[in-house]
């Protein structure tokens, strides 16, 4: 693991101390998430950060939640323990409890693992032929 040191809040200046702050009034939070604070030691990469997070989550055809539940499946597919417990808090935030996120969790696990195979098999893709509709009986 690579381990490199996050700046605090009490550290942060200039643009960090402004990111830092956007990012807690923007999120409720009365302190900065640990991510937010391990990227900050390259200012720069903080802010592209934060500023494409917003992008990706502003109102759009997908709602917070179905974006949310992408990056729980996401994040339990790499195996990010961190964005795992961030996300599924967004979640329950959001109204899903426990049975909601095991839910998620084996649909996650279904498809990671169907995945798997149809890519060790190689198994072409060809979009499904519809059925004719039987004719009526008379």
């Amino acid at each position: 693991m690579l381990h490199i040191p996050a700046v605090s809040e009490a550290a942060a200046t200039g643009k960090v101390k402004e990111i830092f702050e956007e990012i807690k009034a923007t999120r409720g939070l009365a302190e900065v998430p640990n991510f937010w604070k391990a990227i900050a030691l390259n200012p720069d990469y903080l802010e592209a950060t934060w500023r494409a997070l917003n992008v990706v989550l502003a109102p759009g055809k997908l709602d917070r939640a179905t974006k949310e539940v992408i990056a729980v499946a996401v994040s339990a597919t790499n195996a990010c323990d961190y964005c795992l417990g961030s996300h599924s808090d967004v979640l329950r935030s959001l109204g899903y409890d426990d049975e909601a996120l095991m839910e998620l969790m084996a649909v996650v696990g279904f498809f990671n693992m169907s995945n798997t195979i149809a890519n060790a098999l190689h198994i072409p893709y060809t979009p499904p032929v519809k059925a004719e509709p039987a004719p009526e009986a008379k």
